[in-house]
């Protein structure tokens, strides 16, 4: 046995002894080496975006770059509510390892793949390992601190969500715009910069996550993890690749079809298992947790589709470069920080966390109401207000359904309830970018169509024709072929033009640019309608939020409070056979009433008194 492995065992040995409390300085330490971890996972969504293009164009698979992002989304999505169970079963601390090596494992192989197909492979396998890290910290946490607690040291998990999804984009642009690093090209370091910070996750894992667990038997749902696989695969595929094939495609409605028998398979054999179900049909009946689950799909979805299309805006827009619109993405980061923290604060000290998502969707519906006013001339600080009331929502929202989550459920079902509340996170942040971006690019060729026919775009449009200097000017070369293109009866060009390469923008003459612009924009608010209505609903919604009682322990505690009751119930029950009255009613003495074993059965009792 090693010193570690030894140490850890003490460690774990002190909790349990103490109850189940472990001591300030045990739960920094932990929370480390969580952070680490999350850390690991929310960089890779973010930081691989902003140099894909770079890793298309080097591996010759720019047709294929959306594989690469889907293959990690199905995994990630899939392996979150498997990890929960499985830690609730084997405990969290090897569940936690083991997802940290397969993300590492991925990570190096993604960073020497030599094609897109091979590339997509690896991010499946680093997709694998994201599941755990992002669902296992807050399981964790539920483990350790009691649910007023908890609410204070989840706002540090908040601030790591929204460094990474700031610094995410600034390092990706970095490493992909360097030929090469150490002899490797650059952008593979996009892959092979989490070895070092994994390494350190690992370490202090290994080190300081000890945490008591008590292995129960139980069957494990093979069924559901199959099942869960046919049903999410077809549906998150045509979520991505819909608008690509059309909605009404064979290859879409094949999908539905897999999908939806998929659904109808798991929700039968989750049936079929009760308890031991990958996600316990059980927990639904409990208001609390089935109304923090629609409400986390709904939040969800407003959640990923603002982080998807406003930074396309900013973007296209406002001629931002990827890195540029990633820091101009921080008033969101900042108000989601800011109130998580602050909510943790109150929660923590008043034990009351009901009136949150109602103020966290207020926030978030006054935030897309902001943008539907949103124009292709608005300032960037326009924007930038509308981010502000988003993520002061986000922040009050995301901690708190965890919470009333956790609360809603027994010890032995935290890291269940903990991962279904991030799966269905995950499952409406998807149906949120395939619906947005589907309404998005379905209205674009009709508000361009319209920007085209206002007569100030046409006076304007005029007038650059017929400058000699814009006819000249290269910069301009691009946006006057296609605008030549549409006239002589290529009606598509405009109508598809923000459908795929937009360079012909950058740097052209702004009368030219401001037709596409105006279309852009004003398709954009349309997509904020979409996400007010949805936000809308949820609002409405979290007024139907039953918040039970904070407890006052956390699941250690509890879980060590039950195992002393058991073993109080056993020596009551040992000593009361021992004194038990004979067939002639007498009681029955012993030489030594103490010798017989907690929680012996009354048969060896008798014998040993006939003895």
């Amino acid at each position: 046995m090693s010193r570690v492995e030894s140490k850890g065992k003490q460690q774990a040995q002190a909790i349990a002894d103490a109850g189940g409390v472990m001591t300030h300085r045990q739960i920094m330490f932990v929370i480390f080496g969580l952070m680490a971890g999350m850390f690991l996972s929310a960089l890779d969504q973010t930081i691989v975006g902003t140099s894909m293009r770079t890793i298309a164009d080097d591996l010759h698979g720019l047709s294929l770059q959306a594989w690469v992002t889907t293959a990690y989304l199905i995994t990630s999505t899939i392996a979150t509510p498997i990890y929960g169970k499985l830690s609730d079963i084997f405990g969290r601390r090897p569940l936690f390892i083991i997802a940290i090596v397969i993300f590492l494992v991925g990570s190096v192989a993604a960073g020497f793949a030599n094609s897109m197909y091979m590339l997509a492979v690896f991010r499946a396998l680093q997709g694998l390992g994201a599941g755990g890290l992002m669902a296992l910290p807050l399981a964790i946490m539920g483990d350790i601190l009691a649910p007023r607690e908890r609410a204070k040291y989840q706002g540090y998990f908040l601030a790591v969500f929204g460094i990474s999804s700031v610094i995410g984009p600034l390092i990706g642009g970095l490493l992909a715009g360097t030929p090469e690093i150490l002899f490797i090209t650059g952008w593979r370091w996009v892959f092979l910069i989490n070895l070092p910070i994994g390494a350190v996750a690992l370490a202090i894992v290994l080190r300081f996550l000890h945490i008591p667990h008590t292995p129960r038997k139980v069957r494990i749902d093979w069924w559901g993890a199959a099942t869960v696989v046919i049903a999410l695969v077809p549906l998150l595929l045509v979520a991505e690749k819909g608008r690509e094939w059309g909605w009404d495609s064979i290859s879409a409605i094949l999908c539905y079809v897999v999908g939806g028998l998929g659904i109808a398979a798991f929700i039968l054999s989750e049936k079929l298992m009760g308890d031991d179900a990958l996600i316990p049909l059980k927990m639904f009946k409990n208001r609390t947790f089935s109304v923090a689950t629609v409400l986390g799909v709904l939040v969800g979805f407003g959640m990923f589709g603002a982080m998807m299309t406003i930074p396309l805006y900013l973007q296209l827009v406002k001629g931002s470069s990827p890195t540029l619109s990633g820091l101009q993405m921080l008033p969101m980061i900042l108000g989601l920080m800011i109130s998580s923290i602050v909510s943790g604060q109150i929660i923590a000290r008043t034990g009351k966390y009901k009136i949150f998502p109602t103020i966290g969707t207020a926030f978030m519906a006054t935030g897309f109401l902001w943008m539907t006013f949103l124009t292709a001339d608005k300032p960037v600080w326009y924007i930038m207000v509308g981010m502000l009331f988003i993520g002061l929502g986000l922040g009050q929202l995301m901690q708190t359904l965890t919470i009333a989550s956790q609360n809603s459920v027994g010890p032995r079902d935290i890291g269940v309830a903990t991962s279904s509340s991030t799966f269905f996170r995950q499952i409406g942040g998807t149906l949120g970018v395939a619906v947005l971006f589907s309404v998005l690019f379905t209205r674009i060729p009709i508000t361009i169509a319209a920007a085209f026919t206002e007569k100030s775009n046409l006076a304007d449009l005029q007038g650059a024709l017929t400058d000699p200097t814009v006819l000249a000017d290269p910069k301009n070369k691009q946006i006057l072929e296609l605008l030549q293109s549409s006239q002589s009866g290529g009606g598509t060009s405009l109508t598809t033009s923000l459908d795929g390469d937009t360079s012909f923008l950058n740097g052209s003459d702004p009368r030219l640019s401001a037709p596409f612009l105006e279309g852009f924009s004003n398709a954009t608010v349309t997509v904020y309608w979409v996400a007010l209505a949805v936000v809308a609903v949820a609002f409405v919604l979290s007024f139907f939020l039953k918040a039970a009682p904070l407890r006052a322990k956390s699941a250690l505690q509890e879980n060590a409070d039950n195992d002393a009751a058991v073993l109080a119930q056993n020596a009551a029950s040992a000593t009361g056979a021992l004194v038990a009255p004979d067939a002639d009613g007498r009681a029955a003495h012993h030489a030594d009433p103490d010798s017989a074993p907690v929680g012996t059965p009354p048969a060896a009792t008798s014998s040993s008194r006939k003895e």
